[in-house]
């Protein structure tokens, strides 16, 4: 169990790392001279992305843990 937690964090710290601009808001942030409206253009697209997964995952893992309580029982 340890090494699939491990296994997670490393691929989401992967994942926060990725970049996630579409072709033509690259093409129009590339043209300006300094890249920090870029980032944070970036940045903004990774978190809203993030969030759902993160949501899900949540509630996955509530339902194991209930599903498996349960079975205990």
């Amino acid at each position: 169990m340890k090494h699939k937690i491990v296994f997670f964090l490393i691929l989401f710290f992967f994942f926060i790392d990725t970049n996630a601009q579409c072709a033509m808001c690259r093409a129009v942030l590339e043209s300006e001279e300094g890249q920090t409206t870029a980032e944070g253009i970036n940045d903004g697209i990774v978190y809203l992305m993030a969030i759902p997964y993160i949501l899900i995952a949540g509630i996955g893992y509530y339902i194991y843990r209930k599903y498996n309580r349960l079975k205990k029982l």
